[in-house]
C-alpha cells in the first residue's frame, strides 16, 4: 500500500519531464525559420569617404644629437653635454618644458670587419639623444631649426604639421561620407531592381592625420633661417555602411 503512491509520483514526474522536453524542442523550432530568414536577408554594403581641407596650426620636429667616442661611457657622457646644451638652448629659446619629449636614448658599439675572415672587431660608441619639439607658432619653425643647428644638433629627423581641432573638422567630412555612401548604396539597389531600407550597421575606419617632410642629417647652420611652409592638409572620413533591402 505504501509503494503505490511513490510509483505514481515517479509516473507523473517523468510525464512532466518529458512534456517540457517536448515544449522546449518545439520552441526551438519554431525560432528556426526566423533565424534563417535574417541571415537569408538581402542587404547592400557600401565604403564611401568625406574630405574636407584645413589649415595647420601645429607641427613637431624631430632632432638630435650623436656624439662617437672610444668607450660606451665616454659617447654617453660627450652626448649628455651636448643634448643638455641642446636642450637649455631651446628652452631659453623660447621653447617650455612640456613641449620639448626624449623619444630615444640609445648608445651601441662600432665595428670593422678584419679582411682576413675574423669576427668583427669593436672599435668604438656611438650615442643618440632625440627629442620631439612641438611647436605652437608655426611661424617660428624655420628660426627653430636654426636654432637647434646652432646649439649644436647633428640630426633632424623631419617635420610633422598637424591640426589640432582635426576631430571637430572630420565631421564634415563624416557627413559627407554618408550621403556618398547613402547615394551609392541606393544606385546600387536601383540597378538590382530593390530599394534601401534601413540601416543595419555604420563603422567608420580611423586614421591619423600628419603631413610629414623628411630632412636630411644636419651638419652646418643655415645663414638665414629655413623656409618651411604649412599649406593645408586634407582631413578624410571613411565609413562602411550596410542597408537591407526591399
Amino acid at each position: 500500500m505504501k509503494t503505490k503512491p511513490c510509483r505514481s509520483f515517479v509516473h507523473a514526474f517523468a510525464i512532466v519531464a518529458c512534456i517540457a522536453a517536448f515544449a522546449k524542442t518545439t520552441a526551438s523550432a519554431q525560432s528556426t525559420p526566423l533565424e534563417n530568414s535574417r541571415m537569408n536577408e538581402r542587404t547592400v554594403s557600401v565604403t564611401a569617404s568625406g574630405h574636407v581641407s584645413a589649415t595647420p596650426d601645429l607641427a613637431s620636429i624631430s632632432t638630435g644629437v650623436q656624439t662617437e667616442a672610444a668607450t660606451a661611457r665616454e659617447a654617453m657622457s660627450s652626448n649628455t653635454s651636448a643634448m643638455t646644451k641642446l636642450v637649455d638652448g631651446l628652452k631659453a629659446a623660447g621653447i617650455v618644458a612640456k613641449d620639448i619629449q626624449t623619444t630615444a636614448v640609445n648608445v651601441s658599439p662600432r665595428y670593422t670587419a678584419p679582411r682576413d675572415g675574423k669576427p668583427p672587431v669593436v672599435n668604438g660608441y656611438t650615442a643618440n639623444n632625440q627629442v620631439r619639439i612641438t611647436v605652437r607658432d608655426l611661424k617660428r619653425i624655420g628660426d627653430i631649426l636654426d636654432a637647434a643647428l646652432t646649439l649644436g644638433a647633428t640630426q633632424m629627423g623631419g617635420i610633422a604639421f598637424e591640426v589640432s581641432t582635426a576631430e571637430t573638422l572630420k565631421d564634415e567630412a563624416r557627413k559627407q561620407a554618408m550621403v556618398n555612401a547613402r547615394r551609392r548604396a541606393e544606385l546600387f539597389a536601383a540597378a538590382a531592381g530593390a530599394s534601401v531600407g534601413q540601416v543595419l550597421s555604420i563603422s567608420e575606419d580611423v586614421q591619423q592625420h600628419s603631413v610629414n617632410f623628411g630632412m636630411t642629417r644636419a651638419v652646418k647652420s643655415a645663414a638665414a633661417p629655413v623656409p618651411v611652409e604649412a599649406g593645408t592638409m586634407e582631413l578624410d572620413a571613411t565609413v562602411n555602411v550596410t542597408w537591407s533591402l526591399r
